[in-house]
C-alpha cells in the first residue's frame, strides 16, 4: 500500500508566500490555499497513492515546550491573511474526501513519523510532502521525503531518498538530527551549540556519527582551534536540542492505514464552497456524477430555419458559435444552423461575439455578451470562458440553457453594479470595432523590415566582436553564467554576492557599472540590439500573411484597468524610446494610393487627474494651454518660468507621471539619480502646489478602503483585498493601485469612446477609410489619400470631444505613408 503523507501548515505557508495575495468577491484570502491545492494535485497525479493524510498542527503547546520554554518563542504569528485560509482549507481537503490529522501535544511532523512508521512496518511505500527540511530525518528504505515549493505560482518538488540526502549532506537521516544538535535551528529557537555553524556540525558529524560519540571522547577526538571548550560548554543545549529536533513516532493517533484512503467527493457542498473561494479552476476539473455532468453535449435540434427566422421577431436567441455553425436556442427549442441572411436583425445573447462576427461579419445585433459583463464584474478573474461562467455560478446544463440562466445572474449583477452602461455603450460597441481592425490589419514592409533585421544581425556581431576582445576570449554574451564569471572574475569587475546560478547580469547590475567600465556600453547596446531582432523584427517577419498584412489579436478582456491589449503579435509593444526602436515604424505602411492617419492624445492621464482631482492649478495651466511640466518645475525647483531648464523640465515630468502611478520618493530617487531625501521634497513641494491632487490621492485610498474597490468616472471598478493587508508592502501596492487606476480606467474609456465614435463616423460617411491600429493613447487610420484631410478632421473631432471634462482633451493629428512619417 502507498501512502501520501503530507505536512498541512509547512506547504500552506510555502504556497501563501509564493504566490502574489489572492481573494474571493466575500473578502476571504485564498492564494495559500490555491498554492496547496495545486500541490496536492501535482503530488496525487504524479505518485498515484493508495491512501493520503494531510497532518495539521493544533494552536496549542507541545511536548516540546515541556521540555523547553523557549521553543519557538522567536516565532511571529501567522499573518490574518494566512490564518484565516487554514480552516477553510481543512474543510476543502475533507470535501474532496481527504483525512486531516491533527493532534493536540504534538506538531504535524509527529503525526507524519507516526504514519510513516507504520508504514514502514507494513512493509508499504511511504511519501511525505513537506517544505521543511526537518522532514528529510524520516527517509529510509521505503520512505521518500518530497520537498515541496510553490515559486512564481506554480508547484515545484525536489525527490530525496536516502541516497540524495547522502550526496547531498554527507550523512544518512539518523544523521541530520545529530547535525541539528550541534547547529541549532534558529527558525524553532532550538540552541544548539554556541559558535557551531552547519559546516562545522556536518564535517563533525561526518566524521564521528554521532554526538554521543563526540562527547564520550571529547578528551581524545582531534578538534579545531576553541571548538572543543564550545561543546564542552553548551553540552547540556546540544542534548537538548538533539531531543527537540527528533520528529516522534509514537503519536496516539489512528495508524489503520487503509481507512485513510480517499473518500468519494461531497460534490454539491464542495462544488458550493469552491465557488465561494472563487476556486473556478478546480471546480471544474471535479469529476461529476452522470446525472450532474459539467459539460453535457448539446442537445440535437429541433424544427427548421423557417421556423427559428420566425422566432427572431419575438425572442432573443441564445447563441453558441463556432467557426463553422451556430448553435441557437429560441422559445426553449434548439437549432443548429449555418449561418444565413435571414438572422440578420435577431438579438443575439452569446458568451462570446467574436466567433459570430466570423460567420456573420460585424453588422449583427448583440444586445448582451456574457464574457464582457463578466469581466466588468470582476477583472481580475482572467478567463471567462463558458465553462468557467458555469462553473462559478453552479450551472451544469448544456452550453445554450447554460447561456440562458447565466444571462439572468449575470444580467442581474450588472444592473445592481451600475455597469450596464459600461457593457451596452462601451465594451459591446467596441467588440465589432476591435473585430473590424482584426479583419483589415496592418501592411508591412517585408523587404524593408528583412533588411533592417540584417542590419541589426551585423550590428550584433560586431558589438559580440568587440566584447570578445575585450575580455580576452569568446563566450556566450547571452549566458549570464558565462557573461558573468568573464565580468566578475576574469576581469575582476565589482559585484553582488554570487548564487548558485552565478553572478547577476541584471540591466540593474549592469547600469551601476555603465559609466565606469567600457564594456558594460557595449553589452547593453548588443542586448538591445539582439532584442530588437528577435523579439520585433524576426517575430513580426513570422507573422506576415500572404496579402502582405499582420492581423494582430486585441483582447478587450485581458487587464485589469480596462485598457486594450494585443497579442500574436503584440502591436502595442513596439519599441519607440530609441530611435532604432523608432525606426521600426518605418515598416508600417499603407497601400500605394492611401496613406495612414495617426492621433494621439496629448497628456490624457494628467488631464484626468486635473478632472477628478478637482485641482484648481492644474485645470487652469490646461485651460490656458500652459506647459504642465514647466509649471510643475516652476514649483518644484522654486524658479520662475523663464528659467526652467531642460533638465528641471524633465525631472518635473518624471514626478507628474510618477504621481500618477503613486510613485515613492524612493522610487523617484532612484529614476531620476538624486537622494531620497531630494525626492521627499520634490513630491512635498507638487502636492503643496496642486492641493486638490493631494487631497484626492488620501480620499481615494480611504474610499477604496470602506468600499473595497475604486470606480472611474465611468463606472468601471477593480476590487483591491491588498489594501486591508498586514503586510506592508501588499497594502502600498493596493494603495497605488487606487490612486492610479481611476485614472488608467478612465484613459481606456476615452480612447475606447473615440474608436466607437471614429468607427461609426467612417461608416455613417461612407468613407473608405479603417480604423485599423490602436496603440496605448494612439489610434491609426488608413485611408485613401483623398479622403485623408476629412478623415484626420473626424479623427480629430470624435477624440476631442469622446468626453466632457473640466479640461479639453487634446489629440495631435498627422499623416504619412507610415506610421514612422506621421510622427515627424
Amino acid at each position: 500500500m502507498k501512502i501520501l503523507l503530507l505536512d498541512g501548515n509547512s506547504i500552506l505557508n510555502r504556497a501563501f508566500y509564493g504566490i502574489r495575495l489572492l481573494s474571493a468577491k466575500n473578502g476571504q484570502y485564498t492564494n495559500a490555499i490555491y498554492g496547496f491545492i495545486n500541490v496536492l494535485n501535482k503530488l496525487c497525479d504524479s505518485t498515484k497513492p493508495d491512501a493520503v493524510a494531510v497532518a495539521f498542527d493544533l494552536r496549542a503547546p507541545t511536548f516540546r515546550h515541556e521540555i523547553y520554554s523557549e521553543y519557538k518563542a522567536n516565532r511571529k504569528g501567522m499573518p490574518d491573511e494566512l490564518a484565516s485560509q487554514v480552516e477553510p482549507l481543512k474543510k476543502i481537503l475533507q470535501l474532496y474526501g481527504y483525512k486531516t490529522v491533527e493532534k493536540e501535544g504534538y506538531e504535524a511532523d509527529d503525526i507524519i513519523g507516526t504514519l510513516a512508521k507504520a508504514s514502514r512496518e507494513n512493509g508499504g511505500e511511504c511519501i511525505i510532502a513537506s517544505s521543511d527540511r526537518d522532514m528529510l530525518q524520516l527517509a529510509s528504505e521505503n520512505v521518500s521525503v518530497y520537498l515541496t515549493a510553490t515559486k512564481n505560482g506554480k508547484p515545484e518538488v525536489k525527490i530525496y531518498d536516502t541516497a540524495a540526502i547522502q550526496n547531498e549532506y554527507g550523512t544518512n537521516p539518523h544523521g541530520l538530527i545529530e547535525i541539528k544538535a550541534l547547529q541549532g535551528d534558529a527558525s524553532d529557537n532550538i540552541p544548539g551549540v554556541a559558535g557551531v555553524g552547519p559546516k562545522t556540525a556536518g564535517e563533525l558529524i561526518n566524521k564521528y556519527k554521532s554526538i554521543d560519540y563526540i562527547y564520550d571522547n571529547i578528551d581524545t577526538i582531534e578538534l579545531k582551534g576553541t571548538l572543543r571548550d564550545k561543546l564542552i560548554k553548551d553540552k547540556e543545549n546540544a542534548f537538548l536540542s538533539r531531543k527537540l529536533g527528533i520528529i516522534e513516532n509514537n503519536v496516539p493517533i489512528n495508524t489503520n492505514l487503509p481507512e485513510y484512503k480517499k473518500a468519494e467527493p461531497d460534490f454539491e457542498n464542495l462544488a458550493q464552497m469552491l465557488r465561494s473561494l472563487d476556486l473556478y479552476t478546480f471546480l471544474e476539473n471535479l469529476k461529476k456524477s452522470e446525472t450532474k455532468q459539467i459539460t453535457e453535449p448539446i442537445t440535437e435540434p429541433t424544427g427548421d430555419i423557417d421556423e427559428l427566422i420566425q422566432l427572431t421577431e419575438s425572442h432573443e436567441l441564445y447563441v453558441v458559435a463556432n467557426d463553422k455553425t451556430l448553435s441557437i436556442m429560441a422559445d426553449g427549442k434548439t437549432f443548429i444552423t449555418n449561418w444565413n441572411n435571414k438572422l440578420k436583425n435577431a438579438k443575439f445573447i452569446t458568451n462570446d461575439c467574436r466567433p459570430l462576427y466570423l460567420l456573420a461579419g460585424e453588422n449583427i445585433n448583440i444586445v448582451f455578451e456574457l464574457r464582457l459583463a463578466a469581466y466588468l464584474l470582476n477583472p481580475d478573474n482572467g478567463d471567462y470562458s463558458l465553462q468557467r461562467l458555469k462553473s462559478e455560478n453552479g450551472i451544469f446544463d448544456d452550453d445554450l440553457s447554460a447561456a440562458k440562466k447565466l444571462y439572468e445572474i449575470i444580467g442581474k449583477k450588472t444592473k445592481e453594479n451600475n455597469l450596464e452602461k459600461l457593457l451596452f455603450e462601451i465594451e459591446i460597441p467596441l467588440s465589432k470595432v476591435i473585430f473590424s481592425m482584426e479583419q483589415a490589419g496592418v501592411l508591412i514592409d517585408e523587404n524593408g523590415l528583412l533588411s533592417f533585421s540584417q542590419r541589426l544581425t551585423l550590428d550584433t556581431e560586431a558589438l559580440q566582436n568587440i566584447i570578445n576582445a575585450i575580455i580576452g576570449e569568446k563566450i556566450n554574451i547571452n549566458s549570464p553564467k558565462q557573461l558573468g564569471e568573464a565580468l566578475f572574475e576574469k576581469m575582476g569587475l565589482p559585484h553582488g554576492k554570487k548564487t548558485k546560478t552565478g553572478y547577476s547580469t541584471s540591466a540593474e547590475t549592469l547600469e551601476s557599472l555603465r559609466h565606469e567600465y567600457d564594456i558594460i556600453e557595449y553589452i547593453l547596446e548588443y542586448r538591445k540590439l539582439s532584442k530588437l531582432k528577435t523579439t520585433y523584427c524576426d517575430g513580426l517577419l513570422s507573422k506576415i500573411e500572404n496579402d502582405g498584412r499582420i492581423r494582430t489579436t486585441f483582447n478587450q478582456t485581458e487587464t485589469r484597468t480596462g485598457r486594450i491589449s494585443s497579442s500574436e503579435p503584440n502591436l502595442q509593444n513596439i519599441p519607440v524610446r530609441t530611435e532604432l526602436g523608432r525606426e521600426m515604424r518605418k515598416f508600417f505602411i499603407s497601400e500605394a494610393e492611401n496613406v495612414l492617419v495617426d492621433a494621439d492624445y496629448s497628456q490624457i492621464e494628467l488631464r484626468i487627474l486635473a478632472h477628478i482631482a478637482n485641482d484648481e492649478t492644474m485645470i487652469n495651466a490646461f485651460k490656458n494651454d500652459e506647459d504642465i511640466h514647466t509649471l510643475t518645475a516652476s514649483q518644484v525647483h522654486g524658479v520662475e518660468l523663464e528659467n526652467v531648464t531642460g533638465q528641471m523640465r524633465t525631472t518635473a515630468k518624471a514626478v507628474n507621471f510618477g504621481i500618477i502611478y503613486g510613485i515613492g520618493a524612493f522610487s523617484l530617487a532612484n529614476d531620476l539619480k538624486i537622494s531620497v531625501a531630494k525626492a521627499r521634497e520634490y513630491i512635498e513641494k507638487y502636492l503643496q502646489t496642486y492641493h486638490g491632487v493631494a487631497v484626492y490621492m488620501d480620499e481615494v485610498i480611504s474610499k477604496a478602503r470602506e468600499n473595497g474597490f475604486v470606480t472611474t468616472f465611468t463606472g468601471r471598478r477593480r476590487y483591491l483585498p491588498e489594501l486591508n493587508a498586514s503586510n506592508f508592502n501588499i497594502r502600498s501596492f493596493g494603495e497605488r493601485v487606487a490612486r492610479n487606476m481611476p485614472i488608467q480606467g478612465a484613459a481606456a474609456d476615452i480612447i475606447k469612446i473615440a474608436m466607437i465614435n471614429v468607427y461609426n463616423r467612417l461608416k455613417n460617411e461612407n468613407k473608405k477609410a479603417k480604423l485599423i491600429l490602436q496603440v496605448h493613447d494612439e489610434l491609426i487610420i488608413e485611408c485613401p489619400e483623398n479622403e485623408a484631410e476629412q478623415v484626420s478632421a473626424i479623427l480629430k473631432e470624435e477624440m476631442e470631444n469622446a468626453v466632457q471634462l473640466k479640461v479639453k482633451l487634446t489629440a495631435e493629428v498627422n499623416t504619412g505613408k507610415n506610421w514612422y512619417d506621421t510622427k515627424i
